[in-house]
């Protein structure tokens, strides 16, 4: 390549870069707004800027940050980094967003109350504290194609199962080739519980584990577990939980 074609090219990349450090993120929200995601209160440059208040999927969020990685300009995505805060709470991640509705979230940190999900699950009076630490984690269209890291939670409530804290619980989660698969175990909960979770690309999820009572269980709980049929010659029941996002 010619000198001065080289020359022509870093311009070009120039005046770009320089183009979208300076457009206003309102104007740009405005014309093309993700679906699912809502923004008020936008000041900066898509380049950099921050917004008082959004809901993303639902998720309510306040005093978020954006900082453009122009680098990421050179593989055809637009990647920012992005901080924000939920209503008890907060998150941080590397996000870059592809063509064809691919999104994908690097070095995802994140503390939130299972109370600000509640709705989104549809699981009433549901709560607890949830802490995300993800390497990476990848949507197409919305839909979860890859995911590694960790998620716990701690004083779990979920009064669909019992009314009475449940304690803690722990899932890594990994990537397959057809599919993105968890282990889950108890943390200090009131019963021991052990098991795999599993979800493919078409939205089907299949948990299947083994749940015991513990000294701490409670006694309608006792009573419940019943309901799962009879336990093994080591006292554990079956769980399996099937269905489709």
């Amino acid at each position: 390549m010619k000198l001065r074609s080289r020359f022509a090219i870093i311009g070009l990349v120039t005046l770009l870069i320089g183009l979208v450090a300076m457009f206003p993120a309102r104007v740009a929200y405005h014309w093309a707004s993700p679906q699912g995601v809502a923004i008020a209160g936008i000041e900066g440059t898509v380049w950099s800027g921050r917004a008082r208040e959004g809901q993303v999927a639902g998720l309510y969020l306040r005093d978020i940050g954006w900082r453009m990685r122009p680098l990421a300009l050179f593989t055809g995505q637009l990647a920012y980094a992005v901080e924000a805060d939920a209503a008890s709470g907060f998150a941080t991640a590397n996000v870059a967003l592809g063509a064809g509705g691919r999104a994908v979230l690097e070095d995802l940190s994140a503390s939130l109350t299972l109370k600000d999900l509640q709705q989104i699950v549809g699981m009433p009076g549901l709560d607890g504290a949830l802490s995300l630490q993800f390497e990476r984690l990848e949507f197409d269209n919305g839909v979860p194609v890859a995911a590694n890291g960790v998620l716990e939670v701690a004083n779990l409530r979920a009064p669909i199962v019992h009314r009475s804290p449940l304690g803690g619980f722990r899932a890594e989660f990994f990537t397959q080739d057809t599919a993105i698969v968890a282990s889950v175990e108890d943390v200090d909960a009131v019963v021991d519980l052990a098991g795999s979770l599993s979800l493919t690309a078409d939205r089907s999820y299949q948990f299947i584990g083994q749940v015991a009572p513990t000294d701490d269980t409670p006694s309608e709980l006792r009573e419940q577990m019943r309901f799962l049929g009879s336990p093994n010659e080591r006292g554990n029941y079956e769980v399996r939980l099937e269905g489709q996002l």
